[in-house]
């Protein structure tokens, strides 16, 4: 009778061993890679000072700006006289400051790409009051703003 064999011979191992490689050549810089990350985090802040801009106008009253570009973002609103809003006050002069006390900016990450340069305005009632365009991409993700509500919404 013959002996029979257990184990692998030597050109299976090998072809494993390269078709393994080949796989973790491909996905190996994808764990490292963390750009793809940050665009999403990043323009989910954006959305999320967006609508805390709307927010704050409205409970304000007064209006908010947010001025987004390619280094970041930053929030603005009309300077207050007399108890109420200076309609007239054109040059935002106070910043909005977040929960924890700090002004409401953020910085764009270095590897992702924001192709805009725009201000958007939320009126006392929350509506978007000047801003263009409404719709715009960070990274692969798109920001849109509904003019009638101020809704923001990111595909």
């Amino acid at each position: 009778m013959g002996r029979r064999q257990h184990g692998y011979t030597v050109v299976e191992l090998v072809l494993v061993i390269a078709i393994l490689g080949i796989l973790l050549g491909f996905a190996v810089p994808r764990f490292f890679d963390n750009a793809l990350f940050a665009a999403r985090g990043y323009a989910d802040e954006v959305a999320t000072a967006l609508r805390y801009a709307q927010k704050v106008a409205v409970a304000s009253g007064c209006r908010v700006r947010v001025s987004v570009d390619a280094a970041g973002y930053v929030l603005d609103q009309q300077r207050e006289s007399g108890g109420s809003c200076d309609t007239a006050d054109t040059s935002w002069s106070t910043p909005v400051s977040g929960a924890d006390g700090q002004r409401a900016a953020g910085t764009t990450p270095a590897d992702v790409v924001v192709p805009v340069d725009a201000e958007y305005v939320f009126d006392p009632a929350g509506r978007l009051e000047s801003g263009s365009p409404t719709s715009f991409t960070v990274g692969a993700r798109t920001l849109s703003i509904e003019r009638d509500s101020g809704f923001v919404r990111v595909q």
